[in-house]
């Protein structure tokens, strides 16, 4: 039969097209984001001179001091050597909405990363960090424990401000329950050490607690401006550097009640060249381990009163390491004293990680050999039916099918990870089979081309829901290490039952008409 074609764009063939448009806007914009230029800015310190004068998250930096910052490499050129002593410096730094002026002796503390070109999420397997799966020691999770303990987790890490974490109650086919941390661009350090530790925080006079950490004692914490500070650096006799740090806690009523009624019978018989404080001090301790012990003042005797200054210091072999080190402390007990203790002592069952580098040549690697495998396909069935048309249509759905799985991940915001990439290379291997079956009927003339199209959809139908009911378990499967994989499968296949193999039998009926 002649190959030629009557261009015929049925409804099937539009609901595809508009479903790559919507697909194409899903993953790159509108407008897209292809010469977007810059870096932006992952994370700011909360106490920092950047963060004081304006510098936020999700800000995109276009130059500094006057040169063009196109990607992370120039910003890296432009800041490296920059600082080469204590003296402080004058550094002007351009986003797309303002220009910042800042003062200081080293680089900005913000992290910095390339403008994502497109809205596909990669997980840690292509973009790099650490992932752990814990569970409470001796002690078996419920549906519900696992559910809240991923809520506090979740609190205490996003309170340090770190970017693209996500934790998730899980549970493997034995009905254990776990918590899933992903948090990309970390080490499995950082990770272990962000939950390793159960962080219970408790204020004590003598052997009565006033306080604990978590909103039922303390309403807010302050974490920047004058009541959360830097107060002083020095220099040691031993040669090293402390830096002392401030910040100001909110307590609940009931909270500032149980300071009023243990302050109330203490002397005051402690004078410093500052006043006079109370006989008995404000003991910190943070897992059973006394971190800090504050004067209280004689002003504070029996009164109720929901502010709490918080005080303690860090040391260093630099003034600026000190100064690093009290940052992070403080940021350490702010973040314990808002979120509160985890209710479990925590196990870590598995910790992984994976190199960015690794990840990016991976993406190259299958890149390159997704596109061989398409062209191998495309001669493979060009030889196998001689029709160049058919080829091409086959080709052009495969193609679509997986424009259209990038496009749902990017809108419902799916991270892509290694399980995710296999199940999309799954679901191109069944739909090329299921393809093929059409181009067979196709070439049967035993009876009319709809009917021969109805004989093989019938069968795809039936393929269609195999793989359907072998997902759903799978989803649930190995405490969710193959969700990607189920759910680019799903996806794919779903898509392919509804959209690209309707419009494929479209296309080959016009061919052959």
């Amino acid at each position: 039969m002649s190959e030629k074609m009557n261009i015929k764009f049925t409804w099937k063939i539009w609901l595809l097209i508009i479903l790559l448009t919507l697909s194409f806007v899903s993953i790159f914009g509108f407008p897209p984001m292809f010469f977007e230029e810059g870096v932006v800015i992952k994370s700011v310190s909360s106490n920092s001179t950047a963060f004081a004068e304006g510098l936020r998250q999700g800000q995109v930096i276009i130059a500094i001091d006057e040169k063009e910052v196109k990607n992370i490499e120039d910003y890296a050129d432009t800041i490296s050597g920059k600082f080469p002593s204590n003296e402080s410096v004058k550094t002007t730094i351009t986003t797309k909405e303002s220009e910042i002026i800042l003062f200081s002796s080293h680089a900005p503390e913000i992290i910095v990363s390339n403008i994502q070109k497109t809205n596909i999420k990669l997980g840690l397997d292509l973009a790099g960090g650490a992932r752990a799966l814990v569970k409470a020691q001796d002690f078996s999770l419920t549906s519900d424990n696992a559910q809240q303990l991923a809520e506090v987790i979740k609190n205490r890490l996003n309170v340090y401000g770190l970017e693209d974490i996500k934790v998730n109650s899980i549970s493997d086919l034995s009905g254990n329950n776990y918590v899933r941390i992903e948090i990309a661009g970390a080490t499995p350090e950082d990770l272990e050490n962000l939950v390793s530790q159960q962080g219970k925080f408790e204020a004590k006079i003598g052997d009565e607690t006033v306080f604990v950490g978590g909103e039922k004692d303390i309403t807010s914490v302050a974490r920047s401006g004058q009541d959360a500070v830097i107060e002083s650096c020095q220099q040691s006799t031993t040669g090293d550097f402390f830096c002392n740090f401030r910040f100001t806690i909110f307590l609940s009523e009931e909270a500032a009640k149980r300071h009023s009624e243990l302050t109330k019978n203490l002397e005051a018989n402690y004078t410093t060249i500052s006043g006079n404080y109370l006989s008995q001090r404000l003991d910190l301790f943070l897992d059973n381990n006394l971190v800090d012990s504050l004067l209280i003042s004689e002003g504070l005797k029996g009164i109720i009163t929901t502010q709490i200054s918080i005080s303690g210091s860090a040391t260093g072999a630099t003034q600026n390491q000190a100064y690093d080190e009290a940052v992070k402390e403080m940021n350490r007990l702010q973040t314990i004293l808002i979120t509160g203790s985890l209710p479990y002592k925590l196990e870590i069952v598995k910790l992984d990680s994976l190199s960015p580098t690794l990840g990016e040549q991976f993406t190259n690697s299958i890149l390159i050999a997704g596109l061989a495998a398409s062209f191998g396909v495309f001669l493979i069935i060009l030889l196998r039916y001689k029709k160049l048309k058919k080829s091409l249509a086959l080709l052009a759905t495969s193609l679509s099918e997986i424009i259209i799985i990038l496009g749902i991940a990017s809108f419902i915001k799916w991270n892509l990870d290694l399980p995710s990439i296999a199940g999309i290379l799954t679901t191109i291997g069944t739909g090329v089979d299921q393809q093929i079956i059409i181009l067979d009927e196709a070439n049967e003339k035993v009876a009319s081309i709809k009917q021969r199209m109805k004989r093989a959809f019938a069968i795809i139908l039936g393929a269609f829901f195999t793989s359907f009911v072998a997902m759903v378990p799978l989803y649930w499967a190995a405490a969710g290490f193959f969700k990607g994989f189920a759910i680019t499968t799903l996806i794919g296949i779903t898509a392919g039952i509804l959209i690209t193999r309707p419009a494929f039998t479209d296309m080959i009926r016009n061919i052959e008409e």
